[in-house]
């Protein structure tokens, strides 16, 4: 779908895609970023010493940003899902009982998928970190920018999964997945204090 195409959709009034579909685009922004300023640092004479670094980083970058873009129709299917789920018939007391099975069931994979791109986003975090100590000085900008996307990719993909636990009835799943929030979120602020402080150091 075409950039244009997209943005019109997001801001249709239909339910797909969302927020969720926009932060795996989010963080496909955050990986270009990257690619980019390793691609920029390899071609520079000055920079040959980080050359091959820079090289590898541009290919990572490329399969984290397809990657990202690969969870897009994911996201959105995970979340039609529900809303096919929520206007399933409940006039007898089979119908409800089956409603609430196939609700459920999308509930799960409706907090699968953020947390898949909230893990994806946090990888976005280590290859923003390996671009950033690449010392290009004059990329600084886009290596910040590649971070906030980075974190905003996290943020929603972690709200989104946060959403779904409000409404899910399997504690078990839920106390799993809180956990893997925990741990992605301890692990996003210490790349981005590290990548901050590769910021500040070479500007």
């Amino acid at each position: 779908m075409e950039f244009e195409r997209y943005l019109d959709a997001l801001a249709s009034a239909d339910p797909t895609p969302g927020g969720g579909s926009a932060a795996t685009l989010v963080g496909a922004l955050a990986a270009a970023l990257c690619a980019m300023v390793a691609r920029i640092t390899a071609a520079a004479p000055k920079h040959a010493a980080v050359r091959e670094a820079a090289e590898e980083i541009a290919a990572n970058a490329d399969a984290l940003r397809a990657a990202f873009l690969a969870q897009r129709p994911a996201d959105e299917a995970a979340f039609g899902a529900v809303v096919t789920a929520q206007a399933l018939p409940r006039a007898t007391e089979a119908e409800k009982v089956a409603r609430t099975a196939a609700l459920q069931a999308a509930l799960a994979r409706a907090a699968g998928v953020p947390l898949d791109v909230a893990s994806l986003a946090l990888v976005a975090f280590t290859v923003t970190k390996r671009t950033a100590a690449l010392g290009n000085p004059h990329l600084g900008s886009d290596v910040a920018c590649a971070l906030h996307f980075a974190r905003a990719a996290f943020d929603a993909s972690v709200e989104n999964v946060r959403v779904n636990h409000h409404y899910l009835r399997d504690a078990t799943l839920v106390a799993r997945q809180r956990t893997m929030l925990d741990e992605l979120e301890a692990g996003a602020a210490k790349y981005e204090g590290e990548i901050r402080a590769l910021l500040a150091a070479a500007s």
